[in-house]
This record gives C-alpha cells, structure tokens and sequence, in this order.
C-alpha cells in the first residue's frame, strides 16, 4: 500500500504540476466563485480518473489524437469569455448595463463548475496516457488513487487559492487575470488541439 501511495503521490504531482498556474488564474478571476472553482477542480479530476480506470479495466489504449481533441473544451471557453468581455465593454461604452447584455444564466453556479472541470479534464487530458498503463497494472488499487488524488486536488486548490491572496500576487493576478484569461484557455486549447494534427496529416503524427 505505501509504494502504491508513493506513486499516486508521484504520478499526480507531475502530471498536474502546470495546472497550478491555471488554478490560481481561475481563483484570481472575480467572477468566478471560489466555491464553483473548487467543485469544477474536482469534477475535473473525477473524469479523467473515470475516464482512465474504465480504460484500463477495458485494456484500451487511447491514441493521443482523439485524446487531444479535448482541446476544443478551453478554446471554446476561451472565446466565449473573450466574446463576453468584448460585449461588456461595446456595451459599457454605449451607456447600457453590462450586466444586462449577458445571459443570467451564464453566471450561475452550475454553469462556473462544468465550464472549470471542462478546463481541468482538457487541461489534463494528456494525463491519461500516464495513467491508464499505471492503473492497468493493479486494477485493485484505482480507489486507492481516487482517493490520493481527491486529497492532492485539495492540496492543489488550497496552493492556489493561498498564492492569489497574497497581496502582491493578488494585485497582479486581479489586475489581469480578467484580461488574460481568455488568451490562456484558447492559448491552452490551441497548444492541446496540436496533438490532433495527426488525425488531419497522418504523416506528420
């Protein structure tokens, strides 16, 4: 049981390593609830261990193109927040309520917490070709993962959340995080969808 803690400890901490920054950018956003934030982590999460122990179970092995595709998932986020931002301030400018050139439920609880696991389960998509062979090797240890994994996913959130109420780190990540945030997602579902050229040029994958 420890090596099998040791390397869910292991396997989650470099796989996820660049979501940190992703973490903290989505805690950083005002119009994110932290709460929604903390769901969609872990609804994030949840899918791909999901995803990956029904694969492993099955003995399947799944080509990193269609893995890729799940790059579509923050580019599309992506422009709609940039399409929402451009909109805010047409509207802004012309006098109207921003608010009110939005639909309601756009905003809602639910609808933060599917749009973050849709970013964590793309952002992390690569991740299951790590853990599918892993957890094909003991099938009997996956809810001992699951576990690990839930646990480390709170790490996880709690280092972002700590990171973004630092004052300096705070002002910084407030200040642009509104702007930025839509570049990072279609910047991030671009780089993901770069794996998927295969399925378009097969001699180039």
């Amino acid at each position: 049981m420890l090596q099998t803690v040791v390397v869910g400890i292991v396997l989650f901490a470099t796989t996820n390593i660049d979501d940190i920054f992703i973490t903290m950018a989505l805690f950083a956003d005002p119009q994110l609830d932290a709460r929604a934030v903390v769901a969609g982590k872990y609804g994030g999460i949840a899918a791909l261990v999901a995803a990956s122990a029904v694969a492993a179970a099955c003995a399947l092995a799944v080509p990193p193109e269609w893995i890729a595709l799940l790059g579509f998932a923050p580019l599309g986020l992506g422009m709609r927040r940039l399409w929402s931002t451009w909109r805010a301030a047409a509207a802004a400018d012309g006098g109207a309520d921003p608010a009110a050139s939005d639909d309601p439920r756009s905003g809602s609880f639910l609808a933060q917490v599917g749009s973050v696991a849709a970013v964590t389960a793309a952002n992390g998509g690569d991740n299951l070709g790590v853990y599918i062979p892993v957890f094909a090797q003991d099938l009997r240890a996956i809810p001992l993962y699951a576990v690990i994994f839930a646990v480390l996913t709170g790490v996880w959130c709690v280092v972002g959340r700590a990171l973004v109420t630092q004052r300096l780190v705070a002002a910084t990540m407030r200040r642009f995080s509104g702007v930025l945030l839509p570049y990072v997602l279609i910047g991030l579902g671009l780089w993901i969808l770069s794996g998927a050229i295969g399925l378009v040029w097969p001699a180039a994958g």
